[in-house]
């Protein structure tokens, strides 16, 4: 059976009580499993369970009848009617779980992910949340074109693209695009392969192999790519069809003496492939901003009074505004929100992790974009950086203050530190402000005050907000209920 047997075979949802009664069973399958992904699954299905467990039903809407329900029924695709709505405390915890399935990227996986997405979107048509995950879980799946559909959808439920979701979609366009020309140019170049196009394309694969074994790549080739015709016919998944690309091509180079035309033909694979993994980029210089280094982002902040302000509910309602904005600089982190009576109204400094978008198209002097991992902070910069939003960019001695400039590892710090840790640790380190203040720093005790397309994602567990509290009150020189002072 193939790839494509498997995914139109793949199990469906809709109702709740089946989608539950699933998540239980998966839950019970990974019961002694090793993998740390799945035992981060294992974690998210039984908080899902508990809160199944303690939260009450919800009053089911009134049966659709008559027309309506005729209409409903015709509808391609369509999951079965809902029978009743789904709690927030429920939703967010199926989508918790959903995201980690898509993590685990094994097809167990990736089927109760389907299920759960199915199901969200069967009783909340226009979640965010929801058409988002069906969007990258659709993209897992190799189903490209159904998935730029649902990034649409998401987009058009929000003013917020803080994960990149333009650019996601111009490169999987790009990507698509680029791949169509390189099978119009291999049909021209491989005028023979058409005439396998028609055929099982794993039969006619195996038979190019075959040939290629036996030192005839006159009779392989034609084959092979009549094979990679066959399979894009079929809307073969895409790691099928990038697979065998990856196999031909390096088949060909070994024997193709034509230099002009292998060329052309690894030019578009190139391009479809780097359209896969980011958008195009329209300014690769960024607006021409200025990357700065620790020792020179040192030299802009000394002798200044800096702030930096949380993302609490505390803020949001302190009033603080004109206080804030009379420090010289005004730091602020991953997705705040401006209300210039509570927050002040003036950012100098965006400290944001790099795993999503939120604010950086807002103008700043200085945006820090913080992230452990060096090749997935290059990507998010490539692709998530506003031209001319900032004036100034932390280079890669700035990626990771905790880490990299106090060298402190997983042994000591255990926790993955905050965004906020990083830049106060970083303050403190270079130790020039005479005044360091934080406002409205209360570990989210008061709750989140974020963009509204922010304040769904969940206040992760992965931060060791205790250990970075204790670090703080050792160095605290006074404290207010809305103010500490580290100076």
């Amino acid at each position: 059976m193939t790839r494509v047997q498997n995914r139109r075979a793949r199990a469906r949802g809709g109702e709740l009580d089946d989608c539950l009664r699933a998540c239980a069973v998966h839950s019970g399958k990974l019961v002694g499993s090793i993998d740390r992904r799945r035992i981060e699954l294992s974690e998210q299905l039984r908080k899902l369970l508990v809160v199944w467990g303690t939260t009450p039903p919800t009053a089911a809407p009134a049966p659709a009848s008559g027309a309506t329900a005729l209409l409903k029924r015709a509808v391609k695709g369509s999951a079965a009617a809902p029978s009743g709505g789904i709690a927030p405390e429920l939703l967010d915890a199926l989508l918790a779980v959903a995201n980690q399935a898509l993590k685990c990227g094994y097809d167990d996986e990736l089927n109760l992910a389907l299920v759960i997405s199915d199901t969200v979107l069967a009783h909340r048509k226009n979640s965010r949340a929801g058409w988002r995950l069906r969007a990258r879980l659709l993209e897992a799946l190799g189903e490209e074109t159904e998935a730029r559909e649902a990034y649409e959808r998401y987009l058009g439920l929000t003013d917020e693209d803080g994960f990149g979701v333009t650019a996601k979609i111009a490169g999987l366009k790009v990507a698509a695009d680029r791949e169509r020309q390189l099978l119009e140019l291999l049909k021209r170049q491989v005028p023979d392969a058409q005439a396998f196009a028609r055929g099982n394309p794993t039969e006619i694969w195996a038979e190019g192999l075959t040939a290629h074994a036996l030192g005839d790549w006159a009779a392989a080739e034609p084959r092979m790519v009549g094979a990679l015709l066959a399979l894009a016919d079929d809307g073969a998944p895409v790691a099928d069809r990038q697979d065998l690309f990856s196999q031909y091509l390096d088949l060909r180079i070994t024997v193709d003496s034509d230099v002009t035309a292998l060329t052309e033909v690894l030019e578009l694979y190139a391009e479809q492939r780097r359209g896969r993994m980011r958008g195009p980029v329209a300014d690769p210089t960024i607006g021409g901003v200025k990357w700065i280094s620790l020792g020179e982002f040192r030299n802009r902040i000394a002798g200044k009074s800096v702030c930096l302000i949380a993302n609490s509910g505390r803020v949001g309602a302190s009033s603080m505004g004109a206080e804030i904005d009379a420090y010289d600089i005004v730091v602020r982190f991953n997705s705040y929100k401006i209300d210039p009576k509570h927050t002040g109204s003036r950012t100098d400094i965006h400290a944001t992790i790099h795993k999503h978008g939120f604010n950086w198209d807002k103008q700043v002097d200085t945006r820090l974009v913080f992230g452990g991992i060096s090749g997935d902070w290059k990507w998010s910069l490539r692709n998530r950086l506003v031209p001319g939003a900032q004036t100034h960019l932390g280079d890669e001695s700035l990626r990771w203050p905790v880490r990299n400039i106090g060298r402190l590892s997983s042994d000591q710090w255990s926790g993955i530190p905050t965004t906020g840790f990083n830049m106060l640790f970083l303050l403190d380190f270079l130790d020039v402000s005479p005044t360091l203040d934080l406002i409205g720093f209360d570990f989210y005790e008061s709750g989140a005050y974020r963009v509204q397309e922010a304040m769904k994602l969940a206040i992760t567990s992965v931060h060791e907000y205790t250990s970075e509290k204790a670090w703080v009150m050792e160095r605290a020189q006074s404290m207010t209920d809305m103010r500490i002072s580290l100076r």
